[in-house]
C-alpha cells in the first residue's frame, strides 16, 4: 500500500534537509522510494546526493505545444515521465521545476496529476518535498496525502509559519489523512508561549530534530546528508515511518 508524505515548512528552518533525512531512512528498508522536489527552489536532489537533466515543467511546457496524430498528449506524457524519472540507490526522484508560465495549463496539470498517481503506485513510500504554499502540491497528487508534515524551526516566525501553512491546507481542498509538525535545529523543548499557540491552532508536536552542526556544515557547502545525520533522527520524525 502506498504512503504518501508531503513536507512543507517556510524557507530557512530546514524543511528540505528534513525530507532528505526521511527519505534516507525509508530507503535502508523500503525502497525504492519516490521523492518527488516540489519546490520551485528545488535542492533536495543536492543533499540526497543526486543529478538530474529534466524538470516536469520541462514536460509541461512541451506538452502544452504538443500536437501529434500518432501519439495522444497522455501517451506523450506517459513516455516522458518515464524518461526523467532519476534512479539511485533506493530512491527515484522527479523534480517539478519552476512555475508555469503565462496561459492556461489546466488541461495539461490534469493529465500530469493522473499520470504522477499512477507511477506512484510502484512505490511502498512517496514523499513530496513541498514549498510552503500548497500550489505545487494539489499538482503532484490527485490522491489523499497520508501524512502532511509541516516543518519548524525553534523560531516564533517558523512556528506561525507552520500553523499558517496548517490553516491553510486546511481550506485548501486537499485531501490530508494526518498532520504532523517536527520541531527542527532543536536542543530542547519549546517555551510554553510557543506550545500555546501550537495548542490554540489545534497542532500538535510530533516530535523534535535535534540540531546537528555537521548537517549545517554540508548545506553551507552544498553537500549531502552526512553519514552522520541519522542520529538527528528522533523518535517523532521515526514514527512517520509505517
Amino acid at each position: 500500500m502506498r504512503y504518501i508524505i508531503a513536507v512543507a515548512g517556510k524557507g530557512g528552518v530546514g524543511k528540505t534537509t528534513v525530507a532528505a533525512l526521511l527519505i534516507k531512512e525509508l530507503s535502508k528498508n523500503n525502497g525504492p522510494i519516490l521523492a518527488i522536489d516540489a519546490d520551485p527552489n528545488s535542492n533536495l536532489n543536492i543533499l540526497l546526493g543526486m543529478d538530474y537533466n529534466e524538470t516536469i515543467a520541462d514536460i509541461r511546457e512541451e506538452a502544452k505545444s504538443h500536437s501529434s496524430a500518432s501519439m495522444p498528449k497522455s501517451d506523450f506524457f506517459n513516455m516522458r515521465l518515464q524518461e526523467i524519472v532519476t534512479e539511485g540507490d533506493g530512491v527515484d526522484l522527479l523534480v517539478m521545476g519552476r512555475p508555469e508560465g503565462p496561459g492556461c495549463y489546466c488541461a495539461v496539470n490534469n493529465i500530469l496529476r493522473d499520470y504522477l498517481s499512477a507511477l506512484s503506485k510502484n512505490y511502498k513510500y512517496v514523499v513530496i518535498d513541498n514549498e510552503a504554499g500548497m500550489e505545487h502540491l494539489s499538482r503532484c497528487t490527485a490522491d489523499s496525502v497520508d501524512n502532511l508534515v509541516l516543518v519548524s524551526d525553534t523560531t516564533m516566525v517558523g512556528i506561525h509559519s507552520a500553523v499558517n501553512a496548517f490553516n491553510t491546507a486546511k481550506k485548501s481542498g486537499l485531501k490530508v489523512k494526518s498532520f504532523s509538525l517536527l520541531v527542527n535545529k532543536s536542543n530542547g523543548e519549546l517555551d510554553r508561549e510557543k506550545k500555546d499557540l501550537l495548542d490554540t491552532a489545534g497542532l500538535d508536536i510530533t516530535g523534535y530534530v535535534r540540531f546537528e552542526k555537521e548537517i549545517e556544515e554540508n548545506s553551507e557547502a552544498g553537500l549531502g546528508i552526512p553519514r552522520i545525520a541519522s542520529s538527528a533522527l528522533s523518535a517523532g520524525l521515526r514514527s512517520l515511518i509505517k
